[in-house]
């Protein structure tokens, strides 16, 4: 029997012994750390497919602000019909160690009601961080990915219309000062907490750098002493994330999208002796129309009538034994040997994991 569609298989790939990885790919330096950055603009250039002002007030008025800062006084009452201009925000990330002068990545989002941002420009835009400064200025060209086309009532359209990127099209101003080891030490932070990993982590960095140079204070943080020197700091960092570490095996862990009904579980997931009663209650309607013809001469009409039939059909309940299982090919056979539909199998996970059977959290997303 096939196992459905929507039951991810993809972690069966995992259930052979911990590999070594690599500290960077499990662990952080705290304090470094991407910043988000945001900021108001307005893209011009469009070809008709700009907001429509009638319905975006802030449209005009920030094209009013921008024209008088300019020099250009627009008499009172004007009514602008503006169809080549979008209001957008514009969002991107400030990496660590950014210096002034670099180009970043930005991202340009309509909040109007503009069919399309293709072929807009976005003009010169300041982008702020949480504490209100101006980190870098956002200007240029947008690329779209979409397209749409329409003639005559039809459209169609493929991907996003409304969304662009600009590749560098800001410029730091600031930069963002981060603190490396100049106390004398840094901390690693797993990215999941795990306090056999981090004894772990603190085995192999002592026994590369000798005892005493890394101590676990929790079972996310991890405490290294640095060298004094920037050169020599930058390459014993270096080092520390290229070493290999062997991560505890994770928690058993079963999530469950209700959404989609897509159901995934590591390799820790075990399931004990249970038995599963599985059934299905089916209504079928069936509408038949009912024409109703008048006697010859009667001056009567047809009349067309729908008589409906409801019919509910049940298949007998059958109880299977799920058997203990250590591993996850073991549970997924289980539960797929009763012919469980992705949508069933929420229900009966649910109902293992409150009768005790499975042996793991059960989350649901």
């Amino acid at each position: 029997m096939n196992i459905p569609g929507l039951f991810l298989l993809a972690v069966l790939a995992m259930s052979g012994a911990a590999h070594a990885e690599r500290i960077k790919d499990i662990a952080s330096i705290q304090g470094v750390r991407v910043n988000q950055l945001i900021g108001y603009g307005l893209v011009v250039g469009l070809d008709g497919t700009g907001d429509q002002t009638t319905q975006t007030p802030f449209t005009v008025q920030s094209i009013t602000n921008m024209l008088t800062q300019m020099g250009v006084n627009l008499p009172p009452g004007t009514n602008m019909q503006l169809k080549n201009v979008a209001a957008v925000m514009v969002t991107a990330e400030l990496p660590p160690f950014s210096q002034a002068g670099q180009g970043i990545d930005v991202t340009v989002s309509s909040i109007g009601n503009a069919k399309s941002l293709r072929g807009g420009t976005l003009v010169m835009t300041p982008l702020k961080g949480a504490d209100g400064l101006v980190y870098a200025m956002a200007q240029g060209s947008l690329v779209v990915s979409g397209a749409g086309a329409a003639a005559n009532g039809s459209s169609t359209q493929i991907n996003h219309l409304g969304v662009g990127r600009i590749p560098a099209g800001a410029t730091v101003e600031r930069t963002v000062v981060t603190a490396l080891g100049e106390t004398g030490s840094i901390n690693l932070e797993l990215r999941q907490s795990d306090f056999t990993t981090a004894s772990r982590v603190v085995d192999v960095v002592n026994e590369r750098f000798g005892q005493g140079t890394a101590r676990a204070l929790n079972g996310r943080v991890i405490q290294v002493k640095t060298p004094v020197g920037e050169s020599e700091r930058v390459a014993f960092l270096g080092t520390i994330e290229g070493l290999g570490i062997s991560p505890a095996q994770a928690m058993a862990k079963v999530i469950i999208n209700a959404r989609t009904g897509s159901v995934v579980m590591n390799r820790a997931v075990m399931l004990d002796p249970s038995a599963v009663s599985h059934g299905n209650l089916s209504v079928v309607i069936s509408t038949e129309p009912v024409i109703s013809q008048p006697a010859p001469f009667s001056k009567g009409e047809t009349v067309v009538a729908a008589q409906s039939q409801i019919e509910i059909r049940q298949q007998p309940g059958e109880v299977m034994l799920l058997r203990g299982s250590a591993s996850l090919a073991d549970v997924v056979k289980a539960l797929n040997s009763i012919g469980a539909t992705p949508q069933d199998l929420l229900a009966i996970l649910q109902a293992l994991k409150a009768s005790g059977a499975l042996r793991a959290e059960l989350e649901v997303i």
